[in-house]
């Protein structure tokens, strides 16, 4: 999918790039696949912000997008390529041999027509969910399990997809995005393929009012506002932090600290996304 520009008629628009949606096909969802989502602007059920710079954003329907892909030996057809405003990635409405419509992530370049399936003796070609038992090193993935039958985790967003690595001893070595080096168990299914919508990240928005429709709010320095609200707040003029290092609000460091406590799965880390051995 390219990038347009638009005509500069405002300040705005001047720098402002778009989505060419060349991908898309479909442009209506499928309405037994659609449901309602309520929105909650960050907050919990006691109506306290837990998270921070939610709230507004156009209205949108829910796509129930099948991360399972747990009807095997069945071939499906790709009806078409859709737009959904839940994620960066697009997605496909397919078809299957009995008549049951789904939504999967949209591989890039899957196109309509195309025949996909899952299951041990699917092929190895794009868009096809098989056990990584079952798929030869150096392949690209995407919509990885993490726990066989969970569901997809890793490498679902726009223009991502992990390496097969290795195969040993009952797990798979995967080359994440990020560059961590992780084992999976070989029982878990993965796509064949990366995601679709590549260029999704060289969008400039170039306008506030754009992330306003996505629902984010307005993100304020801390050092402009007063010290009863910020850490980094207070002092005449344009002051220092005044502390050994930058602070989340709530005074914990925010740089460098770890929120990752020790976990069961820290011993299929084989290598952090910062290069260094995992311990």
């Amino acid at each position: 999918m390219g990038i347009k520009k638009y005509t500069a008629y405002t300040p705005s628009r001047r720098n402002m790039t778009g989505s060419d949606f060349a991908e898309i096909t479909k442009t209506t969802p499928e309405k037994s696949l659609v449901s309602s989502l309520k929105k909650n602007a960050g907050r919990n059920n006691q109506g306290k912000i837990t998270v921070r710079h939610q709230g507004g954003g156009n209205r949108q329907k829910l796509r129930q997008v099948d991360f399972r892909r747990l009807k095997d030996g069945v071939s499906a057809t790709v009806i078409g390529i859709e737009y959904d405003p839940n994620r960066s990635a697009n997605i496909a409405l397919i078809c299957y041999e009995d008549g049951e419509k789904s939504y999967i992530l949209a591989p890039s370049g899957l196109t309509d027509g195309m025949k996909v399936m899952n299951g041990a003796n699917a092929e190895i070609k794009i868009g096809n969910c098989l056990p990584i038992s079952q798929i030869p090193v150096g392949e690209m993935l995407h919509n990885i399990e993490l726990y066989p039958g969970k569901g997809g985790q890793l490498a679902r967003s726009a223009g991502n997809g992990a390496q097969l690595m290795a195969k040993e001893n009952g797990y798979a070595t995967l080359r994440l995005p990020s560059g961590e080096m992780r084992m999976v168990p070989l029982a878990c299914r993965a796509t064949i393929g990366i995601v679709g919508n590549i260029d999704h990240n060289l969008i400039n928005y170039g306008k506030a009012g754009r992330i306003r429709h996505q629902g984010i709010r307005p993100t304020v320095r801390g050092s402009v506002m007063n010290p009863n609200d910020h850490p980094h707040g207070g002092g005449e003029g344009k002051a220092p932090i005044g502390r050994p290092g930058p602070c989340t609000p709530w005074g914990k460091p925010a740089l460098g600290y770890k929120t990752r406590r020790k976990k069961a799965s820290d011993k299929l880390i084989v290598r952090r996304r910062n290069a260094k051995s995992a311990k």
